[in-house]
């Protein structure tokens, strides 16, 4: 039986720490609308505190997660072990996206190493924190990061990543409008 946690803990950071993916689901508040589901890897996790939590978001083919967070805020963070003991711990909260032209986000990108051109930093207040057992989640070794997301970003610079953003990242699969700093100038 699952447990539930009143905030992260030290045992619980280092863990989330070691972990190489985590998943983030969100959905519209429309019944048609489409449930979203993304991986996010590349040491892209920042634990803010006991029930905060963040993760850089890189450019990338839609922007799903943004247009629902600013419908709606919610959101579900998963991790799973790969290797080790078996667990899955969900995070569930009210997220939102701090793009490039809020005042937060140069203090919030700092703690990520990534050079990849980061679209947004997701900031997620966390309300509930639940644990299970993972017993059907396979053994994998991991290998290494993948680069072709780096690579991609590095041959389009930052005004090639704006322009893809501006062509891809506006709206959502559902019309719901995503990212805001696109449509004001920023870069």
């Amino acid at each position: 039986m699952g447990k539930t946690f009143d905030g992260i803990d030290a045992r619980m950071a280092e863990w989330l720490r070691e972990q190489h993916v985590f998943f983030v689901a969100t959905a519209p508040l429309a019944a048609e609308g489409h449930v979203n589901l993304s991986p996010k890897g590349l040491d892209s996790l920042a634990i803010l505190g006991p029930r905060e939590l963040a993760y850089l978001d890189l450019a990338g083919s839609g922007a799903e997660t943004i247009a629902h967070l600013r419908e709606n805020g919610r959101i579900t963070l998963m991790f799973c072990a790969f290797d080790g003991p078996p667990k899955i711990v969900r995070f569930y909260g009210r997220g939102r996206a701090v793009e490039p032209q809020d005042a937060e986000f140069p203090a919030l990108r700092a703690m990520f190493a990534s050079p990849v051109t980061a679209r947004s930093v997701v900031r997620i207040e966390v309300e509930r924190i639940a644990d299970s057992c993972g017993y059907g989640v396979p053994l994998m070794n991991f290998a290494a990061e993948r680069t072709q997301l780096t690579d991609w970003a590095q041959r389009k610079g930052s005004e090639g990543v704006r322009k893809y953003q501006l062509e891809h990242n506006q709206k959502s699969l559902d019309g719901l409008p995503a990212l805001r700093w696109p449509e004001q100038g920023a870069s």
